[in-house]
């Protein structure tokens, strides 16, 4: 069975929106492939967490976003060095 995740798409990008998303608990993440434009997301950080310390996270996550449905795995995902925390997600459409 796989992961569900609620998450809002943001449209401030980079740097300093990601720290201020941050400092909210929350996880910037990107969703790419499938011919798609990227989408930039934010999901929480308490939640992600959690499903990532699950096996199934890895395999198949499926994002609502704005009332859709998106299935994705995790490719790639930032950690802060000393303290582990998720930093950053990237996700690509299955």
């Amino acid at each position: 069975m796989a992961i569900t995740l609620d998450a809002t798409s943001r449209t401030d990008l980079g740097r300093g929106a990601s720290r201020r998303l941050r400092r909210e608990f929350k996880t910037p993440a990107i969703i790419i492939g499938q011919g798609k434009d990227a989408l930039s997301i934010s999901l929480d950080e308490k939640k992600v967490i959690t499903a990532a310390l699950k096996d199934e996270f890895y395999n198949e996550v499926v994002i609502n976003l704005n009332g859709e449905s998106i299935k994705v795995k995790p490719v790639d995902m930032q950690r802060h060095p000393v303290s582990e925390r998720i930093l950053h997600i990237d996700f690509q459409r299955i």
